[in-house]
């Protein structure tokens, strides 16, 4: 038997509404309450769905028709309990009248749950179906939950569609449930459809910026198999470009029908909305890391043929003004570009001011991403209760960022990792040469459709001969919104008299666990522990951990949390849209 959640709520909703109806009208409906004796999840299934509970207030219920939902209550619990797994439970129901105001009992021995007893798949038209068995998420021995089985099916549907087989369908499915025996018969067939690849590329909508634009992010070669993910690449980095206010790339399938057998060559369509040519915004906002904040943006994508990007910041706690100027990207794929930057921090009593000029080449897709960096800045430091101090340096920095993620905007499965390894090795425009190394790391665990645990890690090191003259912005700090939550934003590090000052070392980490009570809200609870100093076997960690909620929002996940700082035992709110890297 296959239960529909939605399908059984409605009938139930629809037989006592009926039974409402037929009985006499009043004014002012009888009080009661309802108490349910059940494991705890059953026990909030039935909180949220019996109508013995979604009917209490209603003026027309009486004491005949109270006694009336009691009665019909254990087939409806049953019925309800039946999509949790449970097909043989126990379930009393009564009305007890002798209080001040009826008291409804509903009392579940759920007895023991359904299970998985063999799974059949039937996958035809696949050149390789391992991947689609080995990816079937309600394997034999598991409980049967209906949230379970609809969701094992689409996601097994999604997996077919990714490569190859866009027009893959879902031919038949059902489940065969002995409560008698506990157990559950799955069988579900898939039809590939046709096996499809890539053409050529057909673009809609370029009128202002050449078509080389697109022509040179388009890696998808003729022939090539059929590739969603490859198809979100492409789609972001024309995003990226910034030409664009929209961008739709997909294969036409308009033209391949379901039952073609054989395979099929698509075009590649890609349809585009074009930015104008010269855009300025203004916005107001407020971050737990920085204070407040005003930012005015302008950006002109004709300038020398080249396209700029440029924007002054101020923030309580930072101020900011930058112009970057990007080359069209090349056909082999690199990303040029050139900037300067000019950057005031106030944080924990040190006052810096940097100046900077950068050339640098990106390159890779959103799933592997590779750039090297030059870069030459000047900075002036002053320290509370210290002279102030200058330096320069001219360093050099490669950084490699991994995704590997079922979602990019919702990740709930997978990791990301980032690394960077430069410096200034030669006294060359460099007050003090320098040697420096980070990475870190976000690792999502899925634990349940409803449950993710999130793992976090950063580490880095420098190496010099003496701190002095290496810049503020290559040392160490840890604490803030993306760091260790309890503390302000690099509030971690090495005290310097009454300021706190970056370090050579750092480490920190974080375990998270994410529940998700509805599709878009959720709750966390988190711990975090860090530390950033100048000699490595005297980092000790500070922790922070706390509770948090979860919005899952057009623009990203956002986070707000209240975090206490043990080491300061202070409490901190803090507000993240999305991770950082």
């Amino acid at each position: 038997m296959t239960l529909r959640r939605s399908r059984i709520l409605a009938q139930i909703g629809l037989t006592v509404a009926v039974a409402l109806a037929t009985g006499p009208a009043f004014a002012q409906g009888i009080a009661y309450s309802v108490k349910i004796d059940a494991p705890r999840p059953l026990a909030q299934l039935l909180q949220d769905n019996l109508d013995l509970l979604r009917w209490r207030g209603n003026p027309r219920l009486d004491l005949d028709q109270l006694q009336r939902l009691v009665k019909l209550a254990p087939e409806q619990a049953r019925t309800l309990i039946a999509t949790e797994g449970y097909y043989a439970p126990k379930v009393a129901a009564g009305l007890d009248t002798s209080g001040p105001e009826p008291l409804a009992r509903i009392i579940v021995d759920a007895g023991e749950p359904v299970l998985v007893g063999e799974v059949e798949l039937v996958l035809t038209g696949f050149a390789s179906d391992a991947p689609l068995r080995k990816g079937w998420s309600l394997p034999v021995g598991k409980v049967f939950r209906q949230a379970d089985w609809e969701a094992a099916k689409r996601k097994l549907l999604r997996q077919a569609m990714l490569t190859r087989y866009p027009r893959a369908h879902l031919v038949e499915s059902s489940a065969t449930v002995d409560p008698e025996v506990r157990r559950a018969l799955l069988h579900v067939a898939v039809d590939a459809g046709p096996e499809v690849h890539f053409g050529a590329l057909k673009i809609e909508g370029a009128r202002r910026y050449r078509p080389a634009i697109v022509e040179n992010l388009h890696q998808i070669k003729p022939g090539d198999d059929y590739s969603e993910t490859a198809l979100q690449a492409f789609q972001g980095r024309l995003q990226d470009t910034g030409y664009y206010s929209g961008v739709e790339v997909s294969a036409d399938l308009s033209g391949v029908a379901l039952d073609e057998t054989q395979a099929v060559t698509v075009p590649v369509l890609v349809r585009l909305t074009e930015n104008k040519y010269r855009n300025v915004s203004a916005g107001l906002g407020y971050s737990t890391n920085t204070g407040n904040r005003a930012q005015l943006s302008y950006d002109d994508l004709s300038v020398f043929g080249l396209r700029m990007k440029s924007a002054i910041t101020l923030e309580t706690r930072k101020q900011a003004a930058h112009a970057d100027f990007y080359y069209p990207t090349t056909t082999a794929g690199y990303n040029d570009s050139v900037g300067t930057k000019f950057e005031r921090t106030d944080l924990n009593g040190e006052v810096t001011s940097v100046a900077s000029i950068a050339a640098k080449r990106a390159w890779g897709t959103p799933l592997l991403e590779r750039s090297v960096t030059l870069e030459f800045l000047t900075e002036q430091k002053a320290v509370a209760g210290e002279l102030s101090s200058s330096s320069k340096s001219l360093p050099l920095t490669y950084s490699l960022t991994k995704r590997h993620l079922d979602s990019l905007l919702f990740p709930a499965d997978g990791y990301v990792l980032n690394a960077q390894l430069g410096g200034a090795l030669l006294p060359i425009l460099t007050d003090r040469p320098f040697v420096r190394a980070s990475g870190k790391f976000i690792a999502y665990r899925p634990l349940s459709s409803t449950a993710t645990l999130i793992l976090r890690g950063e580490a880095g090191a420098l190496a010099s001969r003496a701190k002095d003259g290496v810049p503020g912005t290559y040392l160490f700090r840890a604490g803030g919104d993306q760091s260790v939550r309890g503390y302000g934003f690099q509030q971690l590090g090495v005290q310097e008299g009454a300021a706190i000052v970056g370090g050579r070392y750092l480490l920190a980490a974080s375990a998270e666990y994410d529940y998700w009570f509805k599709p878009a809200w959720g709750a966390a609870v988190f711990y975090d522990a860090g530390n950033a100093g100048d000699i490595f076997k005297d980092l000790k960690p500070k922790s922070g951990y706390g509770v948090g909620a979860r919005w899952r929002s057009p623009v990203g996940p956002i986070n707000i949390d209240a975090a206490y700082g043990h080491a300061i035992r202070k409490y901190r709110i803090h507000f993240s849209l999305g991770f950082t890297f």
